[in-house]
């Protein structure tokens, strides 16, 4: 070493730094050496105290004008570091500090953990420090492990846990929306780099991304710059769109009293045999303390349910097997989910107590919030569908090693394997009637309409065999039995006649769908179909709320909230608007048959209500 580097060396680092940049300062005029020396200095500033002491090596730094186009700085094999000289022409501080850093980690993750070995014992795969191979469990060999490495970060940064492999990665990151950077997505060590970058010089990072903040901090022994103070809730886009509803919701973690496993039973349907998984937020009211009583402010509740969003009306077995459909987060109303479920597609729900801590459900909320604003994932009816999605939130959020060699593609796989752990709950289903009082299970109204047809039958005689032949008669054949009903058999025929009715609307949209896909023609039919597909493309806005935030990255920030709120809210308004159009041209064209059925469904509806209104003056 020359005295010139010697010096130059001296100058550039103070003494109690571990981490040296020898900048190659031959060629530069006054100027430009300044802002090398300044450049330095603010990058050693502005780097945690354990890198610098553990990248314990002297970092030689030159400004080249031999990178490639868009390249502004490179870390190469051997340690050495170079710049774009445009940068140091441009005088970019901002940029140029940005692009050290970004380099300086690059060599961090290559030099900085000591090396580890990995092992599998069984299906789990393990990692630490060289200490040799367990009894019955054979290893990978020893090597350097990176940052990049670790599985934590892998699972935060998003990539995840391939089903079925054994802890290999997914081979891409699908977190790509509300990026601050799509370099970034490249690999997990752009990833690391970037977001090094955005942690030691972004004071939004810890609110923006909360969760990797605090890892990056704990890696860093509880170092972390300076951050911005960040709220208390995370906003969210609530699919449930209706006239008097709001279309931004709010996330509170801190009112958040437990979190379910919440799963939809199987119906007959194909695509709805396995069940479907979905977690569910026991969230409080305003002003109540967090308790069991919480179970009970049922219009507070939130589920989070991974979906393929199906841009077009029909759901093709073949898009779902080769993942053609998008895998978004959806934040919906519990109240929703339900009526969904049981009164739609006559399908009983279990939500079973997750055994999590307060500072995991504080973590499965937070990972929400970042999913449902960045994840676009693919849909695959096997290998990527709602109890596969389900378990990398919950692995993400919990950051629990119960869950690190857990592997299930079914929902019901999926209860009974956290059940196996001891993470699920399921006593709560014991007592079937308690369950229901409790809200731990919501029943099928086919079982509800079937116990009330037998009481009707009983009481009345009908001319069915059962519910299902009762719904099928035409309207006119159950009306006689209106007159003969008493107060409480005409409450039960009220009942069955919604839900004939209801039957009736699903079949008509379906056989609606069918035409519209045919290519029929007529007038009102292209019409409704132009609407449909207007209808479609409009809701989509709500599965992809980055959509209407295109600045920024990760989770909104309050300066964003009131565009956010003003921009969902058009959105919304245009939604119902379209909705009304739709509903406005659709009776025109169904059939004679399907419009008598309706108008008599709707007519027995109204003699009931007339009715029961009777017998209770009478009474």
């Amino acid at each position: 070493m020359t005295l010139r580097l010697l010096l130059l060396l001296l100058l550039a680092t103070p003494a109690s730094a571990a981490l040296r940049f020898v900048a190659e300062l031959d060629g530069l005029d006054a100027a430009e050496r300044a802002f090398t020396r300044e450049l330095t200095r603010a990058a050693q500033a502005s780097l945690p105290p354990q890198l610098k002491a553990q990248l314990d090596v002297a970092v030689p730094l030159a400004w080249s004008a031999g990178l490639p186009a868009g390249v502004s700085g490179r870390a190469t094999a051997g340690g050495r570091l170079q710049l774009d000289r445009r940068l140091l022409q441009q005088r970019d501080q901002a940029l140029a500090l940005r692009t050290l850093l970004h380099e300086v980690i690059h060599l961090y993750d290559r030099l900085g953990p000591p090396a580890r070995l990995r092992w599998y014992c069984g299906a789990r795969l393990q990692t630490q420090g060289a200490v040799g191979l367990p009894a019955g469990c054979r290893g990978q060999g020893e090597r350097r492990f990176r940052l990049s490495d670790d599985p934590r970060l892998l699972d935060l940064a998003g990539w995840p846990q391939r089903v079925g492999s054994r802890g290999e990665r997914e081979a891409a990151n699908d977190q790509v929306l509300r990026s601050p950077d799509r370099y970034e997505l490249d690999s997990p060590a752009e990833f690391v780099a970037v977001n090094a970058e955005y942690f030691l010089l972004d004071p939004d990072y810890a609110c923006r991304r909360p969760a990797l903040h605090a890892y990056f901090s704990r890696h860093f022994d509880g170092w972390s710059a300076p951050a911005a103070s960040c709220e208390d809730k995370y906003p969210y886009l609530n699919a449930a769109t209706g006239p008097d509803q709001p279309v931004v919701g709010w996330l509170d973690p801190q009112r958040i009293y437990a979190v379910h496993y919440l799963l939809a039973e199987p119906n007959d349907d194909w695509a709805s045999r396995w069940g479907h998984s979905m977690l569910r937020l026991v969230v409080c009211a305003p002003g109540r303390p967090r308790g069991p009583d919480c179970l009970l402010d049922l219009d507070q509740h939130l589920v989070l349910s991974f979906r393929a969003f199906v841009e077009d009306v029909q759901l093709s077995h073949w898009d779902g097997l080769v993942g053609n459909y998008p895998s978004r987060l959806f934040m919906l109303p519990l109240a929703q989910v339900v009526d969904e479920y049981t009164k739609f597609e006559l399908r009983a729900l279990r939500s079973v107590p997750l055994q999590l801590s307060r500072e995991q459900i504080a973590g499965v909320a937070q990972q929400a919030a970042r999913l449902h604003w960045s994840y676009d994932g693919r849909y695959y009816f096997v290998g990527n569908n709602c109890a596969v999605e389900t378990l990398k939130l919950l692995r993400a959020g919990t950051d629990s090693p119960t869950l690190i060699d857990l592997d299930s593609q079914s929902p019901i796989g999926l209860l009974q394997l956290l059940q196996a752990r001891g993470m699920a709950d399921a006593r709560v289903l014991d007592d079937p009637q308690e369950a229901l009082r409790l809200g731990y299970r919501f029943d099928s109204y086919a079982e509800r309409y079937q116990q009330v047809f037998a009481t009707l039958q009983a009481r009345l005689g009908l001319p069915a065999e059962d519910v299902e032949q009762w719904l099928d008669l035409l309207p006119a054949e159950r009306r006689p039995w209106i007159a003969a009903a008493d107060l409480r058999a005409s409450a039960g025929l009220l009942l069955l006649e919604q839900a004939a009715v209801r039957r009736e609307l699903l079949a008509a949209q379906h056989s609606l769908k069918l035409r519209y896909l045919d290519g029929e023609a007529e007038a009102a039919m292209r019409e409704a179909g132009d609407i449909v597909g207007q209808l479609l493309l409009e809701r989509g806005f709500l599965s992809r709320p980055a959509d209407l935030l295109p600045e920024g990255y990760g989770l909104p920030q309050a300066r964003e909230w009131q565009m956010l709120e003003a921009r969902s809210q058009q959105r919304g308004d245009a939604l119902l608007q379209m909705e009304a159009r739709l509903g406005a041209v659709l009776p025109a064209l169904l059939s004679r048959a399907q419009q008598a059925r309706l108008l008599g469904g709707q007519a027995n509806l109204q003699q009931l209500h007339e009715r029961i209104k009777a017998l209770r003056s009478e009474s």
